[in-house]
């Protein structure tokens, strides 16, 4: 059950005290209809609004009708008696909770007859605000009480006594304007407008922490002072940040629990405080803390024990010494190192990649909303990938050529995530770079300045190349020949105009192709060279679903978009790779052992004659 829906309950402040011979609860109301101190439980002059129950409690040992003396001040006088949690609603599924032996103040709004009706425990103190009525008929076993009724929008209020027998219960409320219903005579009858399921507990559950009723979550900064969800929105925050982790525990009636000793721990040299949910405490200086409050809706902070050092720490929360909650959360430190991968290749004169569904970045990461020809990773001095900052970035001034001009990483390109569990894309940036008119690559480096610090870290060099446009390809397998069930490879090589290899960046349209004996398995999605040597691979099953025939065979490869391609040809041979001998050959072995002993004949009667 989520913590939200827990809020809907009564919020109760709970002290016991003897009196009467009964336990005796205070707390705070619940929101029947509106939250707030009193009962005001329906508005003025709008009848049949369902059956409500006080929430606030009784400090005298009984229960307390209302005087339901007129409506806009009916609930104000009501007090149930050992009320642990009562739902928000007032219609016909209600459920509540109270003490073997307490009581439910009652109350609803009538224009007709009623009758309120139990299967265990009793009525009493039945009152209505029309004082020509009389004020309740009770059945001999007090189990139900009727009360007669003409006149419109008339407040009533009963007293139901709970069992001192645990168990669960059902308390209804009736309306009818039939004479013959709702009497003591003939009985219950009419509509039913109320109906609670009570639980009749006994106090040994009371007081004492329950993980069932209880929540505890992190989150970050950016979602406020919500309440405890149980629900952990991340465990992963960048440097510098406080990371949070929210608690409210309650007992087994899901009510608060009364203040006690909280003992706060944190490992990893995490520096941790502890305040209300509603305010901010002040920055941690030690990992451990304890606290005397009331464990509900307080806020755990954690920061960094060295400022902008990796931390990772697992923090425990204990409440009268049992644990209650332990969370591992995880600060970044700044960026310590860059990695680049999926390098491609720029058009000449070239500077920016849109992002584009058959784009580089798209067929390396399968990321259609960046455009680029490189991505960094950026991780801190623990391996932790960072989210870094775009005005962090520059090329570093030294490695730039004629060739290669200038590195940049826009805004849009920048990770977002911190890490790929939480955004498969995100915990990457995508850069690209600026080229010269001349065909080349150059040995490049990127920086990264920390913004909090002012460090700055270089990554290693990489070869950033450039090469015009693809204008014509080459295309051939990987082997002369497959058996049926293999996997053959095709490879096309992109070149520009001047016989380069092609960029990674302009189209080569798409592919129109005939392979007899052979079913491609992979896409042939994409408009762009896949590869860094500005090419493309293809995959085929040899075979096809009706059989294959050995033989030498030849296929076509053609993008239709390349007018200067010339259709290529690649061939190869399949085989079935069986050893079974067919009836040509075993007729050729024949013929040929047949000549040879014609052979071997005629040599021996030469060697006669010689004789």
């Amino acid at each position: 059950m989520s913590k939200s829906t827990l809020r809907k309950r009564i919020a109760l402040t709970a002290t016991t005290a003897l009196f009467a011979g009964m336990l005796s609860f205070v707390a705070t109301p619940s929101a029947n209809a509106a939250a707030g101190d009193t009962n005001l439980f329906f508005a003025s002059g709008v009848a049949g609004s369902g059956l409500y129950v006080a929430t606030q409690s009784s400090t005298t040992g009984a229960g307390i009708v209302d005087a339901a003396t007129d409506t806009a001040s009916t609930g104000t006088s009501a007090r149930s008696l050992g009320l642990f949690s009562k739902d928000a609603s007032t219609g016909t599924a209600q459920t509540a909770t109270v003490l073997a032996g307490g009581s439910l103040s009652l109350y609803a709004q009538t224009s007709t007859n009623v009758s309120f009706t139990a299967s265990g425990g009793s009525f009493s103190g039945a009152t209505v605000s029309d004082k020509d009525v009389t004020a309740g008929s009770y059945s001999q076993d007090v189990k139900t009480v009727f009360v007669a009724n003409a006149d419109p929008a008339t407040p009533v209020a009963v007293r139901w006594n709970a069992p001192t027998t645990v168990g669960t219960y059902t308390v209804s409320y009736y309306t009818s304007t039939a004479t013959s219903q709702n009497t003591p005579t003939v009985g219950v009858g009419g509509t039913l407008a109320g109906n609670i399921t009570v639980s009749v507990v006994a106090a040994t559950a009371g007081g004492t922490f329950s993980a069932a009723f209880s929540a505890c979550n992190t989150r970050s900064a950016s979602m406020g002072h919500g309440v405890a969800t149980g629900i952990d929105t991340t465990t992963a925050f960048a440097n510098g940040d406080t990371a949070y982790i929210a608690f409210d525990l309650d007992d087994a009636y899901n009510a608060s629990l009364d203040p006690g000793a909280i003992v706060v721990t944190a490992t990893g040299g995490a520096l941790i405080s502890i305040a209300a949910n509603a305010s901010t405490a002040a920055a941690g200086t030690t990992t451990t803390v304890v606290s005397s409050a009331a464990p509900t809706d307080r806020v755990v902070q954690v920061t960094q024990g060295t400022a902008n050092a990796p931390v990772t720490s697992t923090v425990t929360i204990t409440f009268n010494g049992t644990t209650v909650c332990t969370k591992t959360v995880t600060i970044r430190g700044e960026v310590k190192t860059l990695t680049i991968a999926n390098v491609g290749v720029q058009d000449l004169s070239g500077s920016v990649v849109a992002a584009s569904a058959g784009g580089w970045i798209t067929s390396t990461l399968g990321d259609a909303s960046r455009g680029g020809l490189f991505t960094v990773t950026a991780s801190d001095s623990a391996g932790n990938t960072v989210i870094p900052v775009e005005s962090g970035f520059a090329a570093d001034s030294a490695t730039l050529t004629t060739t290669v001009l200038g590195i940049s990483i826009s805004t849009l390109n920048v990770a977002t995530s911190l890490s790929s569990s939480q955004s498969t894309f995100g915990s990457v940036s995508v850069g690209t770079w600026t080229c010269g008119s001349a065909a080349g690559s150059a040995n490049v480096k990127l920086k990264y300045t920390n913004p909090l610090s002012g460090t700055t870290v270089t990554s290693d060099a990489f070869a950033a190349g450039c090469a015009d446009d693809p204008y014509t390809y080459t295309a051939g397998f990987d082997k002369a020949s497959y058996v049926q069930g293999e996997l053959a490879v095709l490879t096309v090589q992109f070149l520009d105009s001047k016989g380069n290899k092609a960029n990674t960046v302009g189209a080569h349209g798409a592919l129109t192709e005939s392979m007899p004996m052979l079913t491609r398995i992979s896409s042939a999605s994409g408009t762009v060279a896949n590869k860094a040597t500005g090419s493309r691979t293809y995959t085929y099953s040899v075979g096809t679903t009706t059989g294959i025939t050995a033989g030498s065979y030849v296929g076509t490869v053609q993008y239709a978009s390349m007018l200067a391609g010339t259709t290529q040809t690649p061939s190869y041979k399949v085989s079935t790779g069986s050893t079974d001998v067919t009836n040509a050959q075993v007729l050729q072995s024949i013929v040929a052992l047949i000549a040879s002993i014609n052979k071997q004949i005629q040599a021996l009667q030469k060697l006669i004659l010689k004789r």
